[in-house]
């Protein structure tokens, strides 16, 4: 990698520093704690609505209170799924929530060490709703970060290269001194790429090709080794 020196990293949250359980077992089974009884696959096919419906509305949780009503929305798409063999709205939702368990990615804490180790500055650019900096929090490595960049917070989703400005704005720090890492081509590689920043995408199941517009990595490990 050439140009200026990299001074700061950039980093993806979902799927990049954090993975998420499967939510739809731990639903099924709250929902048969509360008596409603549905079969593997049907809650499965409402989780999958769910995450339809969630990715393309995240940009109204901005606020807590837009957030409330995301989260509502969302549990009124797992109702439509399953019929009317569900809890009143608010316990539907409270249950929807208690499903979605998020965890640090294995390779997540040694790839923060070594970029910490080397003096660089780190922040977060996500395409999430306003609660992203709770659950990071959750997770332990909140403040690792000088920066985090939530789409539905900031206005602007990737790819747009206003939520990568918006981040380098944060850190004080131009785009030909950052990189950035994600795990979609689209919204990872190409946004920061339109911000004038470098870019490495992250493919921890080989499913990419090598020769693809952004160096590829099959671990957060691999990262620190190709800063320069």
């Amino acid at each position: 990698m050439s140009r200026e020196p990299v001074r700061a990293v950039l980093l993806d949250a979902f799927g990049t520093l954090v993975l998420m359980d499967p939510p739809a077992p731990r639903l099924r089974a709250l929902l048969a704690a509360a008596g409603h009884h549905h079969p593997e696959d049907a809650v499965a096919r409402a989780i999958a609505a769910e995450i339809r419906f969630y990715r393309a509305e995240m940009h109204t949780g901005g606020d807590p209170q837009g957030l409330a009503r995301l989260r509502r929305r969302a549990a009124g798409v797992i109702a439509g799924a399953l019929g009317p063999d569900v809890p009143p709205p608010d316990r539907l939702t409270a249950m929807l929530v208690d499903s979605l368990r998020f965890r640090l990615a294995p390779d997540a804490l040694g790839c923060l060490d070594a970029l910490d180790a080397r003096g660089l500055r780190l922040a977060v650019v996500s395409n999430w709703d306003c609660a992203l900096p709770d659950h990071l929090a959750a997770l332990g490595i909140a403040a690792r970060f000088e920066v985090i960049a939530v789409s539905a917070v900031v206005g602007a989703a990737k790819p747009s290269a206003a939520i990568f400005r918006h981040a380098l704005a944060g850190l004080g720090v131009p785009a030909a001194a950052a990189l950035h890492c994600g795990d979609r081509p689209d919204e990872d590689c190409a946004g920061a790429r339109a911000a004038g920043m470098r870019a490495v995408l992250l493919d921890r199941a080989g499913a990419l090709p090598a020769a693809g517009p952004c160096p590829v990595v099959r671990s957060l490990r691999e990262l620190p080794l190709l800063i320069t």
